[in-house]
């Protein structure tokens, strides 16, 4: 027995094509200030302003992917691509991932450099363009902030935040360097700001590895959704449970369900269905009902409805009848 919400699938392309209008227009902000700040940083001779310049560079061609990616997830599904474009957005995170990584050990190497060999820097031209950036890299996180909380979202708005904590170092750098000419604070605070991104960009990779594997949603517990859908009136247990990210914000979810009246399937499903969509938002579920037989037991139903301990496993199987299927 297959279910799945239709409203989730004709909403879904409408949601992508939201997403990818902040993602644009953050692409423009970042495109038109990367120029500014690269001639600014060439003429003041700023490593924290010529490093957040290649940074918004990099970053433009990260919303472009990001945006063009929101727009292939939008397409309908097809004969052979079943589930649409939706990991599309899981591959532009991972790429635009990677790609911070490479900025940020590119901007570590030049900042060494800068370190062991100090040159001399505007301090005054650097606080007010990085003054510029600040409003310009607020605005854009504002915007892509507002636009989904998927990996594709964050991993550009991880880029623009990178950018936004670059603004911050370069105003400080700006700032000590005109008042004290103590130089090497314009490197320190780089390295400072990589190290922020660095972390944040790893943290983020885990979380794209796990949706391309097929695991299941940090934002869900595989035990407790299987527990109440062993509660559910007239299941008897749960087992064969499998929950997976089809990109964005949509979750599926297949199981195997035994009924002690396969005569009562029809309404066991319906709950099961409102359970599933009201409780977890998972709107797209395979579910197969199946009669009591010897098979361990994974999610069983328990006397006590708040009970929700993992049960001991059943005897040892004994050779299987007669299987229903769907």
């Amino acid at each position: 027995m297959h279910t799945h919400g239709h409203h989730a699938a004709h909403t879904h392309g409408h949601g992508h094509g939201m997403r990818s209008t902040p993602l644009l227009l953050a692409l423009g902000l970042t495109l038109g200030y990367a120029a500014v700040e690269a001639v600014a940083g060439w003429w003041a001779g700023s490593l924290a302003l010529l490093g957040d310049a290649g940074h918004m560079l990099t970053d433009s061609f990260a919303l472009a992917l990001a945006a063009f990616a929101a727009w292939l997830a939008a397409r309908p599904s097809g004969p052979r691509l079943t589930y649409g474009l939706g990991r599309v957005e899981s591959l532009a995170a991972l790429a635009n991932s990677v790609l911070m990584l490479v900025v940020v050990v590119a901007i570590c190497w030049y900042a060494v450099g800068r370190l062991l060999a100090p040159q001399p820097v505007a301090g005054g031209t650097v606080t007010v363009v990085a003054l510029i950036g600040l409003a310009v890299n607020l605005l854009a996180a504002w915007l892509l902030s507002r636009g989904g909380s998927d990996l594709n979202t964050r991993a550009a708005l991880l880029h623009v935040m990178g950018d936004l904590l670059g603004s911050v170092a370069a105003l400080a750098s700006g700032i000590v360097i005109q008042w004290t000419g103590w130089m090497p604070i314009d490197p320190l605070l780089s390295m400072l700001i990589c190290g922020l991104i660095l972390a944040s960009t790893l943290g983020l990779l885990r979380q794209v590895f796990n949706t391309l594997l097929d695991g299941a949603p940090e934002s869900l517990s595989v035990q407790e959704v299987g527990h109440s859908m062993a509660r559910v009136e007239g299941v008897t247990s749960i087992h064969d449970l499998h929950i997976w990210s089809l990109g964005a914000s949509r979750i599926a979810l297949s199981a195997h369900v035994v009924v002690t009246d396969a005569a009562q399937w029809p309404p066991v499903l319906v709950a099961l269905q409102a359970h599933l969509a009201g409780h977890f938002g998972i709107d797209h579920c395979t579910l197969q009902p199946e009669l009591p037989r010897s098979e361990p037991i994974v999610f069983r139903r328990t006397l006590e409805r708040g009970n929700s301990r993992a049960p001991a496993p059943a005897p040892e199987a004994h050779p299987q009848g007669p299987k229903d299927s769907d």
